[in-house]
């Protein structure tokens, strides 16, 4: 399986805008210097008051099919 590392600062009010489907999709630079996209939905489990903060490992299969996504 294959993963990105990235780092999220969504603030609150920046995420209002993913939560009422305004906004779909993620775009981020993975830490190896590759721009990413991906689905805001994969996020979710991590929405705090402050939004969405912190470093991120994206797994997915050889297709580009997400598979899991952990905090680090």
């Amino acid at each position: 399986m294959r993963h990105i590392v990235v780092d999220v600062n969504i603030n609150a009010e920046q995420y209002m805008a993913h939560y009422q489907g305004q906004v779909k999709d993620v775009v981020a630079w993975a830490l190896d210097g590759r721009r990413v996209r991906f689905p805001t939905k994969i996020l979710q489990p991590f929405v705090s008051r402050q939004g969405i903060v912190g470093r991120f490992q994206i797994s997915f299969d050889d297709k580009g099919k997400f598979k899991t996504i952990e905090r680090l």
